[in-house]
């Protein structure tokens, strides 16, 4: 997940083994930020952090949404503000290997990983690729680490959404069921490049 300051675009990418991770756990507005909620998924933590980066930076936010959550050990939270600050918090009891990196204008996080690998390639993959359009460096990011190991239960699932400020995502494309789901994401994601954007160049803002 991430926030570009200099385009005011931000977004979030992920994949899971479970099916149509992209519904309960994407929660992201650019002129507020970015938050992602995994490990055992509080939705309402997304909703609540979404409203509070209105008016608070991202560790703000952080601590606020999780002094009202009744489970934080199992949670996972990401957040990322409008001016590129970040934070994450990795549940004690979230399952292994679990664990987050934070940088500027980014978070990576996963849970019942394969290994470390998986978001240290996240990072390594985002990092390079500064020239890159929004869309483009979240799911490249998302291929590296899908490439390193990903969920080591297998693949289900897989989301992109990307927003630059109208009322309507720039993008949100999701793949609920299927053996590949970040292939397929790349697929879905040339069609909507090439017969999709184009057609959003045009709608009323």
């Amino acid at each position: 997940m991430a926030h570009d300051v200099a385009t005011g675009t931000c977004g979030v990418a992920t994949s899971s083994r479970m099916p149509a991770i992209g519904a309960l756990t994407v929660f992201a507005h650019a002129d507020v930020g970015a938050v992602a909620t995994q490990a055992l998924i509080n939705p309402l933590l997304g909703v609540d952090a979404l409203e509070l980066l209105r008016t608070h930076d991202a560790e703000e936010t952080l601590a606020r949404v999780l002094e009202t959550d009744p489970d934080t050990d199992s949670r996972q939270v990401t957040v990322v503000d409008r001016h590129g600050r970040a934070a994450a918090h990795t549940g004690a009891q979230t399952h292994p290997w679990s664990g987050h990196r934070v940088g500027d204008g980014f978070a990576v996080a996963g849970n019942i990983l394969v290994g470390s690998d998986t978001l240290d390639a996240m990072v390594r993959r985002w990092e390079a690729g500064a020239d890159e359009s929004m869309d483009e460096r979240l799911l490249n990011a998302l291929e590296a680490g899908q490439a390193a190991g990903g969920d080591r239960r297998g693949r289900q699932s897989a989301a992109l959404y990307v927003h630059t400020g109208h009322p309507y995502p720039y993008l949100d494309l999701r793949v609920d069921e299927h053996p590949d789901p970040v292939a397929e994401l790349r697929r879905v994601h040339g069609v909507a490049r090439r017969e999709l954007l184009p057609f959003g160049e045009v709608l009323p803002t």
